[in-house]
């Protein structure tokens, strides 16, 4: 376990907590960051302000801080299913729920508020939307994704008319109250609160699961380890437009160390408690402690047979009569006596804890999501095994990182003998894959640490591909970023993993194929740009993204003349005329075709020109030459500009030809033309509509052989085309801004919020020359194809995967751009999120 890079603040603020309050870390799906701290002002007189900063990780610097407005102590921070909705509550019972201001990573506003007034929480969760994956470990050399992800029955929380999950949360109190604020369809809150049992006490410490059932298990201790762990079942339901809440007592338990006559005083309070997911409401973690040590126990609720009295023992059985069960609370280990814990994370991924999967994991070394973390006093993490917790690797301390020294040196025994605290973490969080961890220490400095998927284990080459690629699947599966898997890929794999990802993918059937069709070419493409041998792919990926979304808008706008057509569009028609004829003059493509359906008015065509203009150039690199899908679309597009060039010749793209009788649009359709018929597509691919088309043109390719290399003079002619054609430049690569190229060496990084230039240094490699720009270089929108200048004065905004830009505020009236345009106002064309950048840097 590695230190991938540290973030600290330019002017460190005075840290008010004192070590009994800890620091809250939260960590998303669509791996933003959350932390908070307390900031006292230099004036005594004034309150503390109580921060919220939220980070994406690979723009690390650029924090966001709210000024929460909680009036106490922030306790939890919650991000939503989506990673786009965070909540935050406090030691006076409020809750508040933010969300994206203009889909804005960094910039959030407060949407919705409840409160329980001066109650502190102590536990916070959104409600469960029914939505739950298991990853096989066992069948990871299958080639089904539903067979290496299934989904898992399970309930939602609550649910609307038709089954719809109803979205709210769920809170506990420091008094024993369960209060629930639910989201109704018009935006409004619907809350109400319950005890969690009759007679109310002290809740110090609670977590939350959900059962499959759709019930909601809170386990509660009041911070005594000498007190039993009480457990409850929690129901939600909506009856007369009112929220109503049903509790009911379960089965409680006492930690080991308090009957062991050995421990019974020793570790007097319970500082931990947490379920081990928050789908399995049958783990619990427990830890307590003392002032200078811990120890944690893992307990499982079983179903076992109730004994029976002896004077029933000789009585006939009844036929169909079973044993009595009953459920309790059994521990599964314990460790011996720790360090003192200071946090713990537990991990996210859904990896299936089945006897076989286990075995297989165990097998292959594959351990992501089979590791939980625990931080210490003395500034080590250690990961232990979930179940059995022994431990599979140590992380040596935040103190000790930046030094290289270990526990033993001479900087720790001076630390012991001058009695200063140590640094180590308050809060800590794995990602999503849990192959990273973000962790605050003491001093309020942010860390990230990359988490080995085999815990520093040696593996084969083919093993270690194996781990990452199975990872990758289940990320573009979900949906989830896939940040922290590229932390572990060296660009020596780069090549081998886009191989095998694309093999995988072509394996599925063509309707998944269709829905991951965008999302394995973002994957591709920022797999590729870790390494200077893969970066013109690169380019390639993101070009062909922008060129399948530019074709789907173009053809969505065309109408059927008539209105009782048969089934098929004017933009499958288009696809179908294309695909048999194979004819290289356009016009006589043209003419086989409906023309009045591609009639449009004056000024949605003329708004349309910049798209157009990119459609109509075949600039992206060598590996177009061989896609036959894309340039089956290209070919489709020529059609349709050349159509509407007659109906409003202010649409057509701008070319500059060397001779005055020469038909551009003719030219680069012959030369695609030629270059489309090499690939050898065979006809029932190309009738299919295009995402079906893009993920079957390999596999066509490998059923009829490979494609035809283009003969000598169809190079000789492509080679003479800038002499014949000049086509305005328009440099839409995305910015290569980010942080991930510079972590794949073993160095640390430290960096500073608020400064992007102290990313050069601290071991950072050269960033790829493809992806650079001069500081006196034209700026492009690299979504609306249009110049913005060389210093823009429109703010902007940029993909936070693939650092693509484009303006913040929209300067289309039209409805054709407008159609254009909400493609991408949540999501870049990647799936990215947005972060604003200031017009200088744009």
């Amino acid at each position: 376990m590695e230190l991938a890079y540290v973030c600290e603040w330019e002017k460190r603020p005075k840290c008010t907590h004192c070590p009994s309050i800890p620091l809250v870390c939260s960590w998303s799906c669509r791996n933003l960051v959350a932390f908070t701290t307390d900031l006292k002002n230099d004036d005594e007189d004034k309150e503390i302000s109580h921060m919220i900063h939220i980070i994406d990780t690979e723009h690390p610097w650029d924090v966001y801080c709210i000024s929460s407005g909680h009036t106490e102590v922030i306790s939890c921070l919650e991000w939503d299913q989506s990673g786009s909705r965070l909540l935050s509550a406090d030691g006076d019972g409020q809750i508040k729920c933010w969300s994206m201001s203009d889909h804005l990573v960094n910039s959030w506003e407060n949407i919705l508020l409840s409160s329980v007034d001066g109650d502190p929480i102590v536990a916070l969760t959104w409600l469960h939307n029914g939505v739950k994956l298991a990853l096989h470990v066992e069948m990871s050399g299958s080639t089904n994704f539903g067979e290496k992800f299934s989904r898992v029955k399970f309930s939602p929380s609550l649910t609307l008319f038709g089954g719809k999950p109803m979205e709210g949360w769920l809170a506990v109190t420091v008094s024993g109250l369960v209060t629930v604020s639910l989201l109704k369809p018009g935006g409004t809150l619907l809350t109400a609160s319950e005890s969690l049992c009759r007679l109310r006490g002290r809740v110090a410490l609670a977590d939350i699961a959900f059962t499959g059932g759709g019930n909601i298990v809170v386990a509660a201790s009041d911070g005594s380890s000498s007190s039993p762990v009480q457990f409850y079942k929690v129901v939600v339901s909506v009856v007369n437009e009112k929220c109503r809440i049903d509790t009911e007592l379960l089965p409680s338990l006492f930690l080991r160390c308090t009957t062991d006559p050995l421990r019974r005083d020793k570790y007097p309070a319970v500082t931990h408690l947490k379920f081990l997911t928050r789908e399995n409401s049958e783990q619990v973690l427990l830890c307590a402690s003392n002032q200078n040590g811990s120890i944690v126990e893992c307990w499982s609720l079983r179903k076992e047979g109730l004994p029976v009295n002896n004077i029933f023992q000789h009585r006939s059985p009844v036929v169909g009569e079973k044993q009595p069960t009953i459920l309790k609370w059994r521990i599964l280990t314990t460790t011996s006596d720790l360090e003192r814990v200071s946090a713990v994370a537990l991990p996210k991924l859904p990896i299936s804890i089945s006897n076989t999967d286990l075995k297989v994991a165990t097998d292959t070394k594959f351990c992501p999501g089979l590791g939980l973390a625990l931080a210490f006093n003395d500034g080590s993490i250690q990961i232990l095994h979930r179940l059995s917790l022994h431990t599979m690797g140590v992380f040596y301390g935040s103190s000790t990182a930046s030094t290289g020294q270990r526990p033993g040196d001479e900087s720790a025994i001076k630390r012991q003998r001058t009695g200063s605290p140590a640094v180590h973490f308050k809060a800590l969080q794995f990602s999503w894959t849990s192959l990273a961890l973000a962790g605050i220490d003491n001093h309020g400095k942010l860390y990230m640490l990359r988490v080995s998927p085999s815990m520093g284990q040696v593996l084969e080459m083919n093993t270690t591909l194996r781990h990452l690629l199975f990872l990758l699947e289940y990320c573009m599966v979900t949906g989830y970023d896939w940040w922290d898997v590229l932390l572990h890929v060296q660009p020596t794999m780069v090549h081998n993993l886009v191989e095998k990802l694309h093999e995988e993918y072509m394996r599925q059937n063509l309707a998944l194929q269709q829905v991951l069709a965008t999302r394995i070419l973002a994957v591709k493409a920022s797999l590729c740009k870790l390494s200077t041998a893969t970066a013109a792919r690169a380019c390639d990926f993101y070009a062909k993204l922008l060129l399948i979304a530019i074709s789907s808008t173009l053809k969505s706008l065309l109408r059927p003349h008539v209105l009782n057509t048969p089934d098929k569009s004017p933009g499958d028609r288009l696809s179908e005329i294309c695909a048999k004829n194979t004819d290289t003059e356009i016009d006589k493509v043209m003419i086989n075709l409906k023309t009045e359906e591609f009639v449009l008015d004056g000024p949605p065509l003329q708004s349309l020109q910049q798209l157009i203009q990119w459609g109509s150039m075949v600039r992206p690199g060598f590996g177009f030459m061989r896609d036959g899908a894309s340039l089956g679309m290209l070919r489709e597009m020529l059609v349709m500009i050349r159509i509407w060039g007659l109906l409003k010749p202010g649409c057509l793209p701008t070319f500059t030809a060397m001779s005055d009788n020469q038909d551009s649009m003719q030219l680069l359709f012959r030369l695609l033309t030629k270059l489309w018929l090499c690939c050898k597509m065979p006809l029932r691919t190309l009738l299919l509509p295009h995402a079906h088309a893009l993920t079957l043109c390999s596999r066509a390719a490998r059923e009829d052989g490979p494609p035809q290399d283009p003969d000598e003079s169809l190079i000789d002619e492509c080679c003479l085309l800038p002499s014949q054609l000049l086509v305005p430049s328009m440099d839409w690569l995305p910015v290569n801004d980010g942080i991930i190229g510079k972590l794949q060496g073993k160095h640390p990084l430290r960096l500073q919020f608020g400064k992007a230039s102290s990313l050069s240094g601290g071991g950072a490699t050269a960033p790829l020359e493809l992806f650079n720009r001069s500081p006196g270089s034209q700026k492009m929108d690299n979504l609306r194809c249009v110049h913005m200048g060389v210093c823009p004065t429109e703010e902007s905004k940029a993909c936070t995967r693939c650092g693509c830009v484009t303006m913040l505020r929209s300067p289309n009236k039209t409805n054709a751009m407008k159609q254009w345009e909400q493609r991408w106002i949540k999501n870049c064309l990647c799936g990215g999120l947005w972060r604003r950048i200031p017009p200088t840097v744009a």
